[in-house]
């Protein structure tokens, strides 16, 4: 099988599982790939994600011109396109309707607090876009100044859109945001989630570093409460006091010594 019949076989994969896990309903939804730098592989308009066929895809460009395919591409390929753009290491875009991520954003908020070490080693935080039409600019417009650092973002009232480096992982990182999604709302109708303390959320972060994240996905911190956590990590540590030598203990002595004995008018 060819690169290309592999990554229309894994879109379709993706289709099936997201239409399988209800993140998706009736027509909803959109996967899309990087076939090379400037063409996609897309889910056409219309068409249930849990029925695709590789042969329904279609391919655009990135100024979104269809240059092939018997189905149209959907309106809503403007937002992956804007992905791409803004992002060159990412392969795959994945524009779904978790139910219980997007009642979060239905309901204006993001899931960025610190509880969850998976998700905060996996994304850092998982922020709100603001509401843009669908179908329209202003929706991948919603994402500028958070696409460029964010692999998970919510979008809001509407859904949730995921970026990796191919369909199965752009997928994964769909499961684990919806995932941090239900457990977040389980723990609020306990009474309230219990956030980690800034130095255990740091022990999260160095093992992100340490495990190789920081190279390959990119940092989310666009909200207060990782911004600051981020920039605690940044900080330049005090530099240490060079220890001082013979001399200038001796000196310092002497001048110590000298100003006790003037105080007690010895001197």
């Amino acid at each position: 099988m060819s690169n290309e019949g592999a990554l229309r076989h894994e879109i379709c994969e993706v289709g099936r599982r997201v239409y399988a896990k209800g993140y998706v309903a009736s027509n909803d939804g959109n996967i899309t790939a990087r076939l090379t730098d400037d063409i996609i592989l897309a889910t056409p308009t219309g068409v249930s994600k849990g029925v695709l066929t590789p042969d329904m895809l279609c391919k655009v460009n990135l100024v979104g011109e269809q240059v092939e395919g018997y189905l149209k591409a959907s309106s809503e390929i403007r937002l992956h396109l804007h992905c791409y753009r803004k992002r060159p290491d990412v392969r795959s875009v994945l524009h779904a309707h978790p139910p219980i991520a997007t009642g979060f954003a239905v309901a204006g908020i993001a899931l960025d607090q610190l509880t969850l070490p998976e998700t905060i080693v996996s994304f850092g935080c998982i922020p709100l876009a603001p509401y843009g039409t669908p179908g329209s600019q202003a929706l991948p417009d919603s994402i500028d100044g958070i696409i460029e650092t964010c692999d998970a973002i919510l979008l809001a009232n509407h859904g949730a859109v995921t970026v990796g480096a191919d369909p199965m992982s752009a997928y994964y990182k769909m499961e684990t945001m919806e995932h941090t999604a239900h457990i977040t709302w389980v723990a609020r109708s306990l009474g309230g989630e219990r956030e980690l303390t800034a130095d255990q959320a740091n022990q999260l972060l160095e093992l992100r570093d340490r495990l190789g994240y920081g190279k390959k996905v990119p940092l989310c911190d666009v909200t207060p409460r990782m911004q600051a956590l981020q920039a605690e990590r940044e900080r330049p540590a005090p530099a240490a006091q060079k220890p001082a030598g013979d001399a200038e203990l001796t000196a310092l002595i002497t001048r110590v010594a000298t100003e006790v004995l003037k105080e007690r008018g010895l001197l």
